[in-house]
């Protein structure tokens, strides 16, 4: 009994639901719904199909007084609210200042997007400061062109940042605290090799060089500047030689590279990381800083300097590693392979940069929500696509217009044709936003459609199917590449009663379509409608999932159009 199967009640809910809401119900929009909420009935669609149309046809007969008295008689669950993120509060809450650091070794990509956004949300929370700073004193893996594209990325996020900081233009800054440490003893140049050196920390015993004084301490500094080369001594911090991590004993804090750099000329020494990282959060008064747990070490070594310059550190706040799969992420691999010609450009969509991301059709907005989800976590995570997809999915449904596409299209010939001048809804959420049309035009009674190579092979004689927005056929013959057909009836009841199954198809081959995603190609044609898509247009190909439109040539001879895939 019909009535008294859970799938049918959830099919008429939804049904005098979008009734109500939208003046008619559309089946297209129904069948959302009910997957929505009951996903194992993806697997029984060919049933659910008909009895959804039979709910549609049903309900649209009734007066808007009706369909309120039968809506009644079911309960829908309250939306509930979303918690907006994952972000604890601060303790100190006043005059935050935070910042976001990256190396301007190219643009940014999916893996920075955590700090950036965190960063920015807590700002914005607590009305603060977020300075960007470019973290440029490694000559060797500066990329020019990249601090315009990390600006225009962060734009892009929707980070506002309220100062620029560049650590070249403050080297120094960095040189006078040298000095300070050498001069209190706190630090030393090394001219030992580095398997030397390497070979005495291990052992924990020190090298020849950590005795001498201040002063011939100052003069080897000096001499970093004017007499030694790249790789002849660095300046050391001293700190404990039996500390049980090695990477703690001694580490450098300058260095010399001889590699020049794009902003800067006849400059040599530069700072390592944790010294010119902990002289700036100082001096630009950061009240946070956001970091992965694999810089723990990288905290625990920066205490030694705020305890030689007399200094206040921050409150340091550690979350877990995030793991992503799936892109190439690397700014070195990545830079290789536009090199070799394997990746087409920073914005290759097999990359997990941002600017591939926005060119497959995903918005900032999904981004921010996927990593606000993620928080602060101390765990460890494998970052998911799959949330990504559905907050993209939520953005872009609602704009996104309804278009046919076939890939790998075969053809069928149907005798007996009948003329079709119809109209298919654009959006069958949205009526307004109007509808294409949907027409085939036979010649002495016979027509030729496309559908997708994956229909072409279910597809045998004897087989009954329904070309959507159309009329039912039967296949009478198959080869390799066509289909032979007759016209069965326009009659919709028809096709459900023998549960025909449902299939996409076009017109004709004039308007071809390549859909470009991180794994392949899949090429095709398109119905006429997709004439009037536009650059950046963001559609739905039925049954295929979500494009962003690249490119659109429309002339004479050649209608193409190349969009990028987005996701399901």
């Amino acid at each position: 009994n019909q009535s008294e199967s859970p799938a049918f009640s959830l099919i008429r809910k939804h049904t005098l639901k979008n009734a109500l809401d939208f003046g008619r119900a559309n089946a297209n929009a129904v069948i959302g719904k009910v997957l929505a909420e009951m996903p194992e009935l993806k697997d029984k669609i060919v049933d659910i199909i008909p009895l959804i149309d039979d709910a549609v046809h049903e309900i649209n007969r009734l007066s808007k007084d009706q369909i309120k008295k039968e809506i009644s008689k079911y309960e829908f669950k309250p939306k509930k609210e979303k918690k907006k993120d994952h972000l604890p509060d601060f303790k100190n809450q006043e005059n935050v200042r935070m910042r976001f650091a990256p190396n301007p070794s190219g643009p940014l990509h999916l893996g920075h997007t955590r700090a950036a956004i965190l960063n920015d949300e807590y700002v914005k929370r607590y009305n603060g400061t977020l300075i960007l700073r470019f973290e440029d004193t490694d000559p060797s893996r500066v990329d020019p062109r990249a601090y315009e594209m990390i600006k225009k990325d962060l734009k892009w996020l929707g980070v506002t940042c309220h100062q620029t900081i560049y650590q070249s233009d403050r080297l120094d800054i960095y040189y006078k605290h040298a000095r300070e440490l050498i001069k209190n003893g706190h630090a030393y140049v090394c001219t030992c090799t580095q398997a030397e050196f390497k070979r005495l920390r291990d052992s924990r015993k020190e090298c020849k060089c950590r005795a001498n004084t201040p002063e011939t301490n100052m003069s080897g500094f000096e001499k970093m500047f004017t007499h030694y080369r790249e790789g002849q001594a660095v300046l050391r911090l001293k700190t404990d030689l039996n500390h049980p991590d090695q990477s703690m004993r001694d580490y450098p804090i300058m260095r010399i590279s001889e590699h020049p750099h794009p902003r800067i000329k006849g400059k040599k020494v530069y700072p390592l990381m944790n010294f010119s990282v902990t002289i700036d959060d100082h001096l630009t008064g950061l009240t946070h800083v956001l970091r992965g747990k694999d810089h723990i070490v990288n905290t625990k070594k920066q205490e030694y300097l705020y305890r030689y310059l007399g200094w206040k550190a921050p409150e340091y706040i550690h979350y877990g590693r995030m793991k992503i799969e799936g892109l190439a992420l690397s700014t070195s691999t990545i830079k290789k392979g536009i090199e070799n010609g394997e990746y087409t450009g920073f914005d290759d969509v097999r990359l997990g940069t941002l600017q591939a991301m926005a060119k497959r059709g995903i918005r900032p907005e999904a981004i921010r929500k996927a990593m606000l989800e993620i928080g602060i976590k101390e765990s460890d995570i494998n970052f998911s696509w799959k949330n990504l997809y559905a907050h993209n999915r939520e953005l872009i449904e609602k704009h996104a217009n309804r278009y046919f596409f076939v890939e790998d299209p075969k053809k069928i010939k149907i005798q007996d044709c009948i003329e079709i001048n119809t109209t298919a809804p654009l959006h069958p959420e949205y009526p307004e936003k109007g509808h294409r049309k949907i027409t085939i035009k036979p010649e002495h009674g016979c027509c030729n459609v496309f559908i997708s190579g994956s229909d072409f092979e279910k597809l045998n004689p004897g087989s009954f199917v329904r070309l959507m927005e159309a009329f039912n056929i039967e296949i009478t013959q198959k080869n390799t590449q066509t289909i032979t057909a007759k016209f069965h009836s326009k009659d919709l009841s028809e096709a459900r009663k023998r549960k025909a199954g449902l299939i996409h198809w076009v017109d004709t081959d004039d308007i071809r379509v390549k859909v470009i995603s991180p794994t392949s190609v899949a090429e095709g044609i398109g119905e006429t409608a997709l004439k009037t898509v536009t650059a950046g247009q963001i559609v739905q190909f039925e049954r295929f999932g979500f494009v962003r439109i690249d490119k659109v040539t429309n002339d004479a001879c050649n209608h193409l159009v190349v969009a990028y895939f987005t996701h399901k």
